[in-house]
């Protein structure tokens, strides 16, 4: 679900920034950690989009998927190429996972499998 690979890159986003900023070189890693805590934002952002969503904003909705895809890619690929930190490697395994989730749905416009009901009505 595309709500779960976000909230997992997001967590994991969080942890890379802080893994690399105890790094003993951090400015080696300040390219990562500036991905990172932008990927980590958009992530929570789509969640909130997906949300709360209905069928008025589907569209927006897609297109901030496609946008968040394009952004954990360029994390993931960021991340890739530190296969000396595990955590630079557990990253980017869950960017990867986001932007291929985000993707299928942006392209899907299934609202239904992602649109949770949280106020559902009563039945009188």
């Amino acid at each position: 679900m595309c709500i779960d690979a976000c909230n997992d890159c997001a967590a994991e986003c969080e942890h890379c920034a802080t893994a690399c900023l105890n790094e003993p070189d951090a400015t080696l890693q300040s390219r990562c950690i500036a991905l990172n805590r932008f990927c980590a934002d958009m992530c929570r952002m789509a969640v909130a989009f997906m949300s709360r969503s209905d069928e008025h904003t589907i569209n927006f909705v897609n297109k901030f998927r496609a946008l968040c895809a394009e952004i954990c890619t360029a994390c993931a690929d960021k991340c890739g190429k530190h296969t000396h930190l595990e955590h630079c490697i557990k990253c980017a395994e869950a960017c990867r996972k986001c932007a291929a989730d985000c993707n299928q749905m942006s392209k899907s416009n299934n609202l239904q499998s992602e649109h949770v009901d949280f106020f559902p009505s009563k039945a009188n």
